[in-house]
């Protein structure tokens, strides 16, 4: 969807949620899908090369998973096989049945619609794994665009890149200032920041907590996604 001007007269018209730890509550997935991935590649659970490997991976919530395999493996093949191996195990977890919203998301997805914002979807995983959780959901048509990092040019998170893809291929708004952008993560935070967003929320249903979040710069910091709409009428007002 594209616009030469903004498609609404909301002081914030574009509102950019994360996918899982801030929309979508997946249990510590990504841990368990690493820990199998990692496995397939000879790492051993339990070793303390395991365990270095998975400080990073949760150090580092929120940026592309391709983007961490190459720092922790060097050789773009063994990453590429890595990220992989990695979606394989998640895919399998998501089929599972192992995904839900979290409480009050979709809600506040519709609410924010209904308001005449435009909510965009984005994650650090890859198209067939965001599909994959997309489907499990039953939010294909949530809502009118959801971006992972090969969307906007291969470099996800921290990096601003989704956020300003969003802005630019919605045109809903005719500022990046009036952009909201909401994660769990601080690399959520610094893309947000990165952009130029008016409001960069944390929410504290994911991987990071409150001195993280504002450590990285979140303007708010909100028990859960579905506190948003509140909060961005009330900075409206």
């Amino acid at each position: 969807m594209t616009s030469a001007t903004p498609t609404t007269d909301h002081l914030f018209g574009l509102v950019v949620l994360d996918m899982a730890g801030t929309t979508v509550a997946d249990g510590g997935l990504v841990e368990q899908a690493f820990s199998a991935a990692a496995q397939r590649l000879g790492v051993r659970p339990g070793s303390d090369e395991h365990a270095r490997q998975l400080a990073y991976v949760r150090a580092t919530m929120g940026e592309s998973k391709i983007s961490v395999f190459r720092h922790l493996l060097g050789a773009e093949d063994q990453a590429r096989r890595a990220n992989i191996a990695f979606e394989e195990a998640y895919g399998e977890l998501v089929d599972g049945g192992r995904v839900a919203p979290v409480p009050g998301a979709r809600e506040a997805v519709e609410r924010l619609t209904a308001e005449g914002r435009t909510v965009v979807l984005t994650t650090g995983f890859a198209r067939p794994t965001q599909d994959a959780i997309l489907t499990a959901l039953g939010w294909q048509d949530l809502v009118p665009l959801t971006l992972c990092p090969a969307d906007a040019g291969g470099r996800g998170r921290p990096f601003p890149d989704m956020v300003l893809a969003a802005f630019l291929r919605t045109g809903a708004v005719d500022d990046v200032r009036r952009t909201v952008v909401a994660g769990d993560t601080s690399y959520d935070m610094l893309s947000g920041v990165r952009s130029g967003a008016g409001i960069v929320a944390g929410v504290l249903t994911g991987a990071h907590e409150k001195d993280q979040l504002t450590r990285h710069g979140a303007t708010h910091v909100l028990g859960s996604v579905a506190e948003l709409p509140d909060l961005i009428a009330r900075a409206e007002a």
